[in-house]
């Protein structure tokens, strides 16, 4: 009897987590899932989310232009054609060999420029939803928002919601189990009981 009032006290605080964890972090479950599911499918939007990447001219890079080349011609795309109020600061510069083509992806932005290596030509001006999407889905974006060094949004993020999602997996197998343990514990006494009278 001490077994079966110890798993149903073990089963009422298993619900009351669960059902805490699933009402405060509701918010966050469905912002990791519905990002998750577009970054999931981001190859295959169209190019909505993520851009196609062209085709230079020539992919023999003795042919390209300088980086530095590059550089300017995808700053002064920036300026001439999105915003001349945008920062040029750089996240990172994305070399396609095999294309003959470069992306010049931005760090304070969601836009990316796209150049022929060869020639310089601008190949495609692209709004990068993915990497949006991306820093939602790990919480980066409000490491950026808030202009917070060394991620510690990202960090709290990750933590909450990875710990959560684990109790909240933990909790929900044992409300799942543990009533039918219950049922067998309850099942087995009687049996015992029906024994012993006999």
């Amino acid at each position: 009897m001490n077994d079966n009032k110890a798993s149903v006290r073990r089963l009422r605080l298993y619900r009351k987590v669960h059902s805490i964890l699933g009402g405060s972090l509701f918010i966050f479950f469905i912002l990791i899932s519905v990002t998750g599911l577009l970054l999931g499918w981001k190859k295959h939007s169209g190019g909505y989310l993520l851009a196609k990447s062209y085709q230079g001219v020539s992919t023999d890079s003795k042919s390209w232009l300088p980086i530095d080349s590059l550089k300017q011609i995808a700053f002064q795309t920036l300026r001439d054609s999105v915003s001349g109020d945008l920062s040029t600061s750089l996240d990172r510069i994305d070399i396609r060999p095999k294309k003959g083509m470069v992306k010049f992806v931005f760090a304070d932005h969601y836009w990316g420029i796209q150049l022929d290596c060869k020639t310089g030509q601008v190949l495609h001006i692209e709004r990068r939803r993915s990497d949006f999407v991306e820093h939602l889905h790990d919480g980066s974006y409000w490491d950026s928002l808030l202009q917070l060094g060394d991620e510690p949004a990202k960090l709290l993020y990750t933590t909450i919601t990875a710990v959560a999602l684990l109790l909240f997996s933990i909790t929900g197998f044992y409300l799942y189990y543990g009533p039918k343990r219950i049922r067998q514990q309850k099942q087995g006494k009687q049996t015992v009981n029906s024994n012993f009278m006999k």
